[in-house]
């Protein structure tokens, strides 16, 4: 979305009867929700696969302060 539709969205936001601002920013914000509960499912589906293939460590923190410093 462009910067002049975003513009376009909260002009006519604004003029909104308060009831309906508070509809709209409720229906925005459970999909918003949404979307970061759909982008996590696929990140940890995405680890999973990763440690499946043995593409991920395993080990203590130690472990990973060790490794970390190593690079």
């Amino acid at each position: 979305m462009e910067n002049s539709d975003v513009n376009k969205v909260i002009e006519e936001f604004g003029h909104l009867p308060l009831e309906d601002m508070e509809y709209v920013a409720e229906i925005i914000r459970k999909q918003l929700i949404d979307v970061k509960r759909r982008t996590l499912a696929a990140r940890v589906k995405e680890a999973k696969d990763n440690y499946s293939k043995g593409l991920s460590k395993k080990g203590t923190l130690k472990d990973l302060m060790e490794d970390l410093e190593g690079d």
